[in-house]
């Protein structure tokens, strides 16, 4: 399961009691890391070799409603095939902007990966999970 950063945390919690409003980003992209995010940030996100945040448009076909607490992606999020080694893909951050922005959800990955060049990385459909508990 995704877990919430300290920055959506606070960005909710206003939203629901006192403001100001949180409007959902219009798009989510996909980092991934070769050494763990925390709440905070931090982490190293795969750099160099035609590496880029995998974009997803945030709306209902691709994130359907939730069912029992749970929601996933409904579509499958590809990035380019590598040019060069990315390393080892151990943990992923999910961001409001292709570049820098803020960090919404981050988790491990159930399978770490090591991406060579000409590899191409894919979260299946339903790979990445929301709850809240």
């Amino acid at each position: 399961m995704a877990s919430k950063s300290d920055f959506l945390e606070n960005a909710i919690l206003n939203h629901m009691v006192g403001g100001p409003d949180y409007a959902r980003p219009a798009t989510l992209y996909f980092a991934l890391y070769t050494s763990a995010p925390t709440d905070a940030g931090g982490g190293t996100e795969v750099a160099g070799g035609s590496y880029a945040r995998a974009a997803v448009t945030n709306n209902a076909t691709n994130f359907p409603a939730a069912v029992s607490g749970l929601k996933s992606n409904a579509v499958a999020i590809p990035y380019a095939a590598a040019s060069a080694a990315w390393g080892n893909a151990t943990h992923f951050g999910i961001f409001d902007a292709l570049v820098g922005g803020n960090l919404l959800f981050h988790n491990s990955l159930t399978v770490p990966r090591s991406i060579g060049s000409g590899d191409q990385y894919t979260f299946s459909i339903n790979a990445i999970q929301f709850t809240e508990s």
